[in-house]
């Protein structure tokens, strides 16, 4: 191949496949990132190495290549990858990537091979992810934030409602958090914010859904949930934040430690999604209801709203 050269130093993948999908060519990007030299692949099915490769989009689209001479792009953002290279960069294991395939003509136009060209855009795709978590969630706690929660209820709400399954929602806040910052400094109230947000993230399922409401006020959404499974965990979140230990450590210019420790409580409210629900709103202001109850009867309990 007389644009071998070419091929061996650009800065992306290059793969040459036969009609029957065997490597035709293999170039140095894909020598590196898979570790398997150009000598061991060439000849070779292409599914003998990289089995994972035969998706059902894939093979539709190496058809699509060969039988109309069709160009087809994979994204990142829809299909991740298409060989699984490793690629340890923050929140991803393995290389993202962008991939593009299409025909190779004879000088008659037939189609004799296909190619695919695949580029790393590992980096790019972090960088995305990180910018719309920075959109998304709240800068101290690191849990979601009120404009981000909003749009997950209302969009809970109508999944839930249509298909007349379970939701249930936790409103909660911190008892006498004003007196813990004029007491203790903000600084320290920061801490107790953070701490309590990862408790109840402790206590929630990978599907349940933590934000910041705002100040001290936290909401989770549980779905498929009744009131009675939330309340049992609005309840282990109660206990937790009661029992933990809330030790803030700071060291001050002359290398001085000093410790500042106080217990802290939550009062919490639960409701439940029902037939007579007409919106989310209602739904949330049922939780702020049972909240509020809670701090009147005395704080650092549990109150559900499961009559509407």
């Amino acid at each position: 191949m007389i644009y071998r050269q070419v091929f061996d130093v650009i800065n992306a993948g290059l793969v040459i496949l036969d009609k029957d999908l065997r490597v035709c060519y293999w170039n140095r990007w894909m020598t590196k990132h898979s570790g398997i030299d150009c000598g061991d692949i060439v000849g070779s099915q292409l599914r003998d190495f990289f089995p994972d490769v035969y998706t059902k989009y894939f093979d539709r689209s190496i058809k699509s290549v060969f039988k109309f001479g069709n160009f087809v792009f994979m994204s990142q953002k829809l299909h991740k990858y298409l060989f699984k290279f490793p690629k340890n960069v923050s929140c991803f294991q393995s290389m993202q990537q962008s991939v593009t395939m299409g025909p190779i003509r004879e000088r008659d136009n037939a189609i004799s091979h296909a190619f695919i060209v695949i580029q790393d855009v590992t980096e790019i795709a972090a960088y995305d992810r990180k910018i719309r978590e920075i959109n998304i969630k709240d800068g101290l706690t690191g849990v979601y934030n009120r404009r981000y929660f909003e749009s997950r209820l209302k969009d809970e709400f109508d999944r839930h409602k249509r298909y007349c399954h379970p939701l249930s929602l936790i409103m909660f806040d911190i008892d006498h958090f004003k007196s813990i910052n004029d007491t203790y400094g903000h600084q320290y109230g920061d801490f107790v914010l953070k701490k309590i947000s990862s408790t109840a993230i402790e206590m929630l399922r990978v599907n349940d859904m933590l934000a910041r409401y705002g100040g001290e006020e936290f909401c989770c959404i549980l779905p498929e949930t009744t009131i009675s499974s939330a309340m049992m965990v609005a309840e282990r979140i109660r206990k937790n934040v009661e029992t933990q230990d809330n030790n803030f450590t700071t060291i001050d210019a002359s290398a001085t430690t000093t410790t500042t420790s106080a217990k802290v409580t939550i009062s919490l409210g639960v409701s439940e999604l029902c037939e007579i629900t007409n919106t989310c709103e209602h739904l949330l202001k049922k939780a702020d209801d049972a909240l509020y109850t809670a701090k009147r009867e005395g704080r650092n309990r549990v109150v559900s709203m499961s009559l509407f």
